[in-house]
């Protein structure tokens, strides 16, 4: 400790090895990339809404007419996908989170590679630093989409190759980090702390960092071809006979634009589930904690996890149908896409039966958990005709499909992640949020999520197609559902006002929040029952803990008898 004390800032703070402040770094830095991800949304849904006209306030940085132009449109819906999902979710939930909690509810005094850990976090400063450099070059961003499909990927502007460039640090970043999580888990656990000791958050990490760790190199030699495509002048996904502005591109030729699809998505499909597990495990401390009760079905939701996490990897091509492929290759993918809902259920049917006959507690974390739970809920079952071929032909590409995603990812996963910011946040600072700023802010991203992605469901239904500049003016057979576009641009403005209350209760709290035990929530897991709030630099604990119950000893009869509802998985109880 006393190294520490005398650690000069920029070691302490900056180039720091300690995985509290990598963490703390890394929900800072992608925070304010969800911030920046969010004002791209709002400028779409504005343009959407008013098509042609002056966007107020950024108009000028825009355009000299100060509207949002096609071309420039199309760049922000590739960057808004993006910086949301690799610059912003999966950086908070994994490596935020990840970092930050994993090493202390497994009772370590740090990960096991502490200087990985520190260049993993710089590695995605680096990516996300290039990738906002391309919003500053004279031929703008990357504007094919966030699928970046070939071949038009590998004959646009040189915004994609900075995309490009960018993933292969925010790729690499993520291996570095997984690997890390998992030989954490695997060799660093407390005495005592068997695997079905573990938080199910652990488990959820746990997983998701092997499904980065398996997925993210396919993708990682698809931009390195893709870049060699656009650099050197090979044809990975390139076919022969490209016409160009009317002309034969003169490229080698005798490449495939679906191989691109196929690398693509066996990333991108796991990547859902590398979004939601870490989500899901927020929600699952957060419901037993504050319903007093052991999770139901633990077992069960462990094994649900671990199956779902290996069936991700053979669902890809359900993103395919409509590239031609067979019927009985379509009859595989859609049989397993089915398959893979179901322990998406069982887990979300736990979460729901854990809440039945509990002293639940309404306090501002399980208000965000409980939301997610019908939010992800509506996400998962819209996804189901999807997977299916005979009604994906007709919703392919159109708003439905928008809608279906968001409220995953949206109402689904960033609720859960805010849940666990409010969660934790006594354990990092030593303060509590105040909850009357937390209850508003909750209520109104409520009642305005569903504002925003709700009425997509109606859109897709009509026909309208997603990445309209227009959102879809000239459509005649789809009139009647154009009209929610002003509704859905009203909403994105007022969620955007009420996310002003959690930045301001953050910031409110980190300085003026009334001090906190280290134990708040009467938890029973180790960050709350054996470390101080915030816990010790660079060693967590004052001496490493011993593990004697399960995760989740809420309302036990040995708890009760010692006139409490919980007992700390430390606490060794003595012999009467």
């Amino acid at each position: 400790m006393s190294d520490h004390h005398n650690e000069p800032f920029w070691r302490k703070y900056i180039f720091s090895v300690d995985h509290k402040i990598i963490g703390i770094q890394y929900g800072i830095t992608s925070l304010l990339f969800l911030l920046f991800g969010f004002t791209l949304m709002l400028v779409m849904r504005w343009n959407i809404a008013n098509p042609g006209e002056a966007v107020p306030f950024v108009g000028g940085l825009l355009s000299e007419e100060g509207m949002l132009t096609p071309d420039r449109y199309n760049s922000f819906g590739a960057m808004h996908g993006t910086i949301m999902v690799f610059l912003g979710v999966v950086p908070l939930a994994v490596g935020a989170f990840g970092n930050y909690v994993v090493p202390i509810q497994v009772g370590a005094p740090d990960m096991a590679f502490p200087k990985l850990n520190m260049a993993s976090y710089w590695v995605y400063f680096i990516g996300g630093v290039i990738m906002l450099s391309s919003f500053f070059m004279p031929q703008g961003t990357a504007s094919s989409g966030w699928t970046m499909y070939a071949p038009l990927a590998s004959i646009a502007n040189t915004g994609e190759t900075v995309w490009l460039i960018s993933m292969l640090f925010l790729i690499t970043s993520s291996l570095l980090g997984s690997a890390n999580i998992i030989v954490t888990v695997v060799q660093l656990r407390a005495p005592g702390l068997t695997w079905m000791r573990l938080p199910f958050f652990v488990w959820t990490q746990f997983i998701t960092s092997f499904l980065l760790l398996l997925a993210f190199p396919p993708l990682q030699a698809a931009a390195i071809f893709q870049f060699m495509d656009r650099v050197f002048g090979t044809s990975f996904f390139l076919p022969s006979g490209l016409y160009v502005g009317g002309e034969v591109l003169n490229v080698a030729g005798g490449g495939t634009p679906l191989l691109w699809q196929h690398l693509f998505w066996f990333l991108a499909h796991p990547e859902v589930y590398v979004l939601i597990l870490p989500a899901l495990g927020i929600v699952a401390e957060i419901l037993a904690n504050n319903s007093r009760k052991p999770l139901w079905g633990y077992r069960s939701m462990v094994y649900s996890g671990i199956f779902l996490g290996f069936m991700s990897f053979v669902v890809w091509a359900h993103h395919m149908f409509l590239t031609g492929m067979g019927t009985t290759m379509a009859a595989f993918f859609q049989t397993t896409t089915m398959i893979i809902s179901i322990p998406s259920v069982i887990i979300l049917s736990s979460l729901f039966i854990s809440l039945w006959g509990g002293s639940i507690r309404f306090n501002t974390p399980m208000l965000f958990a409980l939301g997610f739970l019908p939010m992800f809920g509506i996400g998962g079952l819209t996804g189901l005709p999807l997977g299916l071929a005979s009604a994906d032909i007709h919703l392919h590409d159109t708003y439905y499909v928008i809608g279906h995603f968001h409220y995953v990812v949206a109402p689904g996963t960033i609720f859960a992640l805010i849940a666990g910011i409010y969660y934790w946040f006594p354990k990092v600072t030593g303060r509590k949020t105040n909850e009357l700023l937390g209850k508003i802010h909750f209520y109104g991203s409520l009642v305005f999520m569903n504002g925003i992605f709700f009425p997509m469901f109606f859109q897709g239904l009509a026909g309208v197609s997603r990445r309209l500049y227009d959102g879809g003016e000239t459509y005649l057979h789809a009139q009647g559902a154009i009209q929610y576009n002003d509704f859905m641009a009203f909403s994105s403005q007022m969620l955007f006002f009420f996310q002003l209350f959690f930045i301001y209760n953050l910031i409110y709290s980190l300085f003026k929040g009334e001090k906190s035990s280290s134990n708040p929530w009467d938890a029973t897991t180790l960050e709350w029952g054996a470390a101080p709030s915030p816990p010790l630099p660079h060693l967590n604990f004052k001496e490493i803990p011993n593990v004697y119950r399960s995760a989740y000893d809420y309302s036990s009869s040995d708890a009760l008898n010692k006139g409490v509802d919980f007992i700390p998985q430390n606490k060794k109880l003595e012999k009467a």
